[in-house]
């Protein structure tokens, strides 16, 4: 016989019943080989002896085991296997390796070997970020406020069956009139598509408009995340240089002429990493070769709301009147990055497709959490938001920069950015950034070592240093653990 009372492992202070766990694990010693069709299980009595159980629990495992055709009862007999179950032979247990190795049991192909998994900022610890806000501000009350009134009330229940994969009507009519009121932006709900964050748009938009061996343009420092996107549908990137004004239009121009580029990638305000502003010659310029050389922009516009040295330029996506912008925006990340809610607008019969293609990922998002964001736009809390934090990340930033003008001008050297949540920071080439990074971690400060910015050509001794999520003591906290770890 064997032997049972190691094999079957039941953990009493389970809320799994104990008949329940001794059938499964009766399952995992026929599904790995342990016992064979036919083989005979011990006698309820011997079995409840071995494992110390009550014969009553066993006796129910048991017939757990014949109703779910795992086991046969044979009068005068016993309890056996059941004799038609597949023969399978005993297995080893061996590590999986992640891959398509020799030893993998089926094959597969990993796309995603050199991809940089994300960092979580989920834990408390002092940390100078990539630019992201303060959550403390987040009315999240008020959203939870709407979100429970909806839900009470006789319509709310509605919003818990499947919905219109585009997303909630009401959130894109809000977000319509929004983006007209706040950036000229004329668009009806029927052109607005509501995604898991910018992200989601970008993917969208890139399996859409390209295929393998594609040229799309980027520039030379840019998200890495897009570029990941477009690289995974086999597209080949074309890299624009960026400079004080943005890209360089002009030299994008002169691959226009070399080369067919299915669509440009930009983000024009606060470019990531370097946080430059798009010039609005330039704006204009590239909308001029795309209705010319027939071309998609993507405008990533992750957060315009953000500006603090006057007012923003419009869009492209405000002036595009031959409908080649492709415009991308996020709620949450200039609200709560956890909450993931973003926005893609288009010509509607692309908003349509991408739609189709959102159901094969995504069936739709989450109804009454988009419903509930509607409300705050409708009722102006999302506005008073963006006012109050505007001001308050304006202070922070002012202090961050302050610091580093007066402690650590011989070291780093930075432009005072027009918005965002990040300042582009240059250290000496003598400074090694994975090492301040490893040292300042051991004395309580979390900051990037620079690496996630870096492509082919693109390999700056920096990084961004994110001022809008930490208070103006935490920001000379952080910059006192810096400085000595430099």
């Amino acid at each position: 016989m064997l032997p049972y009372k190691s094999l079957i492992q039941l953990k009493r202070d389970s809320s799994i019943a104990l008949h329940i766990q001794i059938c499964n694990n009766f399952i995992t010693l026929i599904t790995n080989g342990t016992l064979q069709p036919a083989g005979i299980l011990p006698s309820s009595r011997v079995l409840a002896d071995l494992i110390s159980v009550n014969r009553n629990t066993v006796k129910l495992a048991y017939e757990e085991l014949i109703s779910q055709g795992w086991a046969e009862s044979i009068i005068r007999k016993g309890i056996f296997v059941f004799p038609n179950l597949p023969v399978l032979s005993e297995i080893e247990s061996r590590p999986a390796t992640g891959g398509s190795e020799p030893n993998e049991s089926f094959l597969w192909t990993n796309h995603f070997k050199d991809t940089r998994r994300s960092e979580s900022y989920q834990k408390s610890i002092l940390t100078l970020d990539d630019g992201f806000p303060d959550v403390r501000l987040t009315p999240v009350d008020q959203l939870m406020r709407e979100y429970r009134s909806i839900s009470k009330r006789f319509y709310g229940k509605n919003f818990l069956k499947y919905g219109d994969s585009k997303g909630s009507e009401h959130l894109r009519t809000a977000l319509a009139r929004y983006l007209g009121n706040t950036r000229g932006l004329v668009v009806s709900p029927e052109n607005i598509l509501i995604t898991k964050g910018s992200q989601m748009g970008i993917y969208l938009s890139a399996q859409l408009l390209l295929q393998s061996s594609d040229h799309i343009a980027v520039g030379v420092s840019n998200y890495p995340s897009a570029d990941e996107i477009f690289k995974y549908t086999g597209a080949k990137l074309i890299r624009i240089p960026i400079d004080d004004s943005g890209m360089d239009i002009d030299y994008l121009e002169q691959m226009l002429e070399q080369k067919t580029i299915k669509a440009v990638y930009i983000i024009p305000h606060h470019h990531f990493p370097t946080t430059v502003t798009m010039s609005m010659e330039r704006r204009l310029k590239l909308l001029k070769l795309a209705r010319e050389y027939r071309f998609a922009i993507i405008e990533d516009d992750y957060d315009f709301d953000f500006h603090y040295n006057n007012k923003p330029y419009v869009p492209l996506a405000s002036i595009d009147h031959n409908h080649n912008v492709i415009y991308i925006g996020s709620i949450t990340k200039t609200f709560a990055p956890a909450l993931r809610i973003g926005f893609m607008i288009g010509p509607s019969a692309f908003v349509e497709a991408a739609s189709s293609l959102r159901q094969l990922i995504d069936r739709q998002g989450d109804s009454l959490l988009e419903e509930a964001f509607a409300c705050l736009f409708e009722n102006g809390e999302m506005e008073r938001h963006f006012r109050k934090s505007l001001k308050i990340y304006e202070q922070r930033r002012n202090l961050l920069c302050e610091i580093l003008q007066s402690n650590f001008s011989d070291v780093i050297a930075f432009k005072v950015p027009e918005g965002g949540f990040a300042v582009w920071s240059v250290y000496d080439d003598k400074i090694n950034l994975a090492q301040v990074s490893e040292n300042a971690a051991k004395h309580g400060l979390h900051i990037s070592d620079g690496s996630f910015y870096k492509n082919e050509l693109f390999s700056p001794n920096a990084l961004r240093m994110g001022f809008a999520s930490l208070n103006e003591s935490e920001i000379q906290q952080a910059l006192e653990v810096l400085r000595r770890n430099l």
